[in-house]
């Protein structure tokens, strides 16, 4: 059983040797919750194989790069687009809205 072994190189980044570990198709079955948590927690990749045979391959997921969401993207709109002060106003509405149930008087019971 061979098994990668994640090593950090400060300029580089991750740096992965040149070895995976190795399970049949009905030792994965087995260990299947294991082997996902060492994949995606551990860095590490799986080889099943069947009768010696490669068939699949366990790879941790891709990492997303920092700023990847809509937080970081710039440009899209002005500080003075009229789209932020319809924003505002719906979050001071939202702050003044009573709903109905409170309104009746009532509470819990119809």
């Amino acid at each position: 059983m061979t098994i990668w072994v994640m090593m950090v190189n400060k300029e580089v980044g991750p740096v992965r040797r040149a070895t995976a570990e190795s399970v049949n198709v009905a030792e994965a079955k087995k260990r299947l919750s294991d082997l996902l948590g060492r994949v995606a927690y551990g860095g590490e990749t799986v080889l099943i194989t069947r009768r010696g045979r490669p068939m699949a391959r366990l790879v941790p997921p891709e990492t997303p790069e920092a700023g990847g969401g809509l937080a970081g993207v710039r440009g899209w709109l002005e500080d003075a687009d009229p789209f932020f002060g319809r924003v505002d106003e719906a979050v001071a509405a939202r702050a003044r809205h009573r709903p109905r149930a409170y309104a009746r008087g009532r509470r819990g019971s119809r």
